[in-house]
């Protein structure tokens, strides 16, 4: 595991500053609930996993302060309303019978624990999809940053790298806020894993060009149909992928199924600011007035994916989860 993203030490919460990466290393103290929650809202950590975690963490931080459980549970869930994974862990905590400092801080480090776990666990049942000298294609951020530890798509390239199987890896920008060129590609530099980073509009190119061998990507809730939320762009990857006859892959842990919806179209998708789109680090490069769409996620039908891979083994099509 190259880089961290977040641990419980001397009680605080401590995060690695996602926002200013690659160019600076900082990490945040956090010490009250309601930090986290800012956090997680303005993008200092994200990833779904890394989202649930932080978020257990905030309400031992509640029960540190003597805060109001209910509202920092409800405030933490408001953060960020697509990433099941954030509703999953404040569950698991508000449903244990003692809600002591000392059990709720055990039980978000225990989650913090399971993650790595799930997400080696599933890295290896991935690894079993990549051939030999294979060319992958991943979207936005799915490492270490953004879980506990070892990833979950890039969990998988991790692993695969590992057993000589992959040759190279194409990370795809991830505009409007570049998770795969600023986090990723961090992410790979670090590991000495072989490279490129390209614009998102490329990746079509490259796959008619036979210079893709696989796609694998994240979630951030999946339906139980097996319908997809993830990135912004994913969607664009699956069509692209299945007229190109290419693997399309999806590695999430099991928490980020969400069993009580049918389908994507019960996926909440989050909006985001404007500014986004429009700036770049603060100096904006859209004309003024200009009016912007700016969706977080988009829905992949589960008919597009070729596999879905949890730290449970590996589903194929059609999905009942």
């Amino acid at each position: 595991m190259a880089v961290k993203a977040l641990e419980w030490k001397d009680g605080a919460l401590m995060l690695l500053d996602q926002r200013v990466l690659p160019g600076r290393v900082s990490w945040l103290r956090l010490t009250i609930w309601e930090e986290v929650r800012d956090a997680i809202r303005d993008m200092a950590v994200r990833g779904a996993p890394a989202i649930g975690v932080a978020a257990a963490y905030g309400l031992a931080l509640a029960v540190q302060q003597g805060s109001n459980f209910e509202a920092a549970r409800a405030e933490l869930a408001a953060s960020r309303p697509t990433a099941v994974n954030l509703f999953w862990a404040l569950d698991r905590i508000a449903s244990l019978s003692d809600l002591s400092f000392d059990r709720v801080l055990a039980e978000a480090q225990a989650i913090e624990r399971e993650d790595v776990e799930m997400n080696l666990a599933l890295a290896a049942h991935g690894a079993t999809l990549v051939a030999f000298g294979a060319r992958v294609m991943t979207v936005c951020n799915t490492g270490s940053l953004a879980t506990a530890g070892h990833g979950t798509a890039l969990g998988i390239i991790r692993t695969a790298f590992a057993q000589g199987l992959v040759s190279l890896v194409y990370s795809c920008e991830t505009r409007p806020r570049q998770q795969g060129l600023r986090l990723t590609a961090w992410e790979l530099i670090q590991d000495e894993i072989p490279f490129r980073s390209i614009a998102d509009g490329a990746a079509a190119s490259l796959m008619h060009a036979g210079s893709v061998d696989l796609i694998v990507v994240g979630a951030d809730r999946i339906a139980r149909n097996g319908d997809t939320a993830n990135k912004i762009g994913t969607y664009m990857l699956a069509v692209c992928a299945k007229h190109h006859g290419i693997p399309f892959v999806v590695a999430a842990p099991s928490s980020t199924l969400d069993l009580t919806i049918a389908t994507g179209a019960d996926i909440p998708i989050e909006e985001r600011d404007a500014s986004e789109l429009t700036e770049i680090e603060g100096v904006r490069i859209a004309p003024e007035g200009c009016p912007v769409f700016n969706p977080a996620f988009d829905v992949t039908p589960g008919e597009l994916i070729t596999a879905i891979v949890t730290e449970r083994g590996v589903n194929r099509a059609p999905y009942e989860f």
